[in-house]
């Protein structure tokens, strides 16, 4: 066992980045660590998500996935998130849970903890590296240990090859276009050992 705490943050309207954030949970639990995968609040209306039948289909699933609060932040060693892109930009549901976290970084209590993040978009050139590094610039504020998955192993490449962090295409009907699997588990069990890295060198 790691003894490592990892919380998976994803936001997902259809459904693409729960799924990365499912693989990611199973990642980290080869290797031994305690997950929660946690969703942040959705903010657009009613009316919206019912106008999108794979949008509501997907919220309706997931009612019982639990709601992300401050204090998961606290528990975590490690944090993952899992978001698509907007406009080459995170999501306004994630942005605005990461507004929230102004107390905690005020107490130090977001510092040296391992952080990564994936994505989604539509197309290959559409926003995903982007979007990571907007995401990234709140948890350089935090003190956090940005860890990318590099090239650190082949899997990578078959994934896309995107070293900021694990990237999908998705098609019209909302398939993977890519086979990243492996890679989302790669980025995982790496992300929970530079944690645990961490975690031994304060003890």
């Amino acid at each position: 066992m790691t003894g490592v705490n990892l919380a998976i943050i994803y936001y997902s309207s259809t459904g693409t980045n729960y799924q990365l954030a499912n693989w990611a949970a199973e990642g980290a639990k080869e290797v031994g660590a305690e997950v929660k995968v946690l969703k942040v609040p959705e903010l657009a209306p009613q009316a919206a998500i019912d106008s999108n039948p794979a949008w509501k289909a997907h919220v309706d699933a997931t009612t019982d996935v639990p709601v992300v609060a401050l204090n998961d932040l606290e528990w975590a060693d490690a944090i993952i998130f899992s978001v698509p892109t907007r406009f080459g930009n995170m999501p306004g549901q994630m942005k605005q849970f990461l507004d929230t976290t102004g107390g905690l970084w005020f107490n130090g209590k977001l510092a040296n903890k391992a952080v990564s993040a994936m994505s989604s978009a539509q197309n290959s050139h559409g926003g995903h590296e982007s979007t990571l590094l907007a995401l990234y610039n709140s948890m350089y504020h935090w003190g956090a240990i940005i860890v990318p998955p590099g090239y650190t192993d082949p899997v990578i490449f078959g994934a896309g090859g995107n070293p900021y962090g694990t990237s999908v295409s998705v098609d019209q009907n909302g398939k993977m276009v890519e086979d990243v699997q492996a890679a989302v588990k790669h980025q995982a069990k790496r992300t929970v050992t530079v944690a645990e890295w961490i975690k031994k060198a304060n003890q």
